[in-house]
């Protein structure tokens, strides 16, 4: 099992293999969009390949799946474009090395997941984009998706 999150089209879909099993609509990501994050604070949603790599079942946004970002490939992005130094990169690949969460407090940020809504307003969520650079889906959302996807679930955003 594993995830595709569609930036455009604003949708989940749960796939096994290449097979869709279901799809999740409505979902809302980062208020700057989607694409390659830059910084902390872009409000960017990242394109990327990315792996669960813990829940937070006490969320103020009802349930978390913090993603493995950033994955190497960000951290190599980011050195070259001289965004971080290289004992931050140093710290970023070893963490994926040994599957590790990587450090959430670099300049690219960090505590990028997939949440619900908690108590934000569903109206809010309808209407447009409005998350830090996160994936928002509705309550009732995130509590069947984490019947699903556990620590390990492969997400690919894009």
């Amino acid at each position: 099992m594993w995830l595709l999150v569609d930036t455009a089209a604003r949708k989940i879909e749960v796939k096994k293999g290449e097979t869709t099993l279901e799809t999740l609509d409505s979902i809302a990501i980062g208020r700057g969009g989607a694409g390659n994050k830059t910084h902390r604070g872009d409000n960017i949603t990242p394109f990327g390949s990315y792996r669960i790599g813990w829940v937070g079942e006490r969320s103020n946004f009802r349930k978390f799946f913090g993603l493995t970002y950033p994955s190497v490939e960000d951290a190599e992005s980011a050195l070259q474009k001289g965004i971080i130094n290289r004992t931050t990169y140093g710290r970023i690949l070893t963490a994926h090395l040994y599957h590790q969460i990587p450090p959430q407090n670099t300049p690219l940020g960090g505590q990028i997941g997939i949440h619900g809504l908690g108590r934000a307003n569903a109206k809010v969520h309808e209407s447009f984009d409005w998350t830090h650079g996160c994936i928002a889906l509705t309550n009732h959302q995130i509590d069947h998706l984490s019947q699903i996807v556990d620590t390990g679930t492969v997400v690919k955003i894009k």
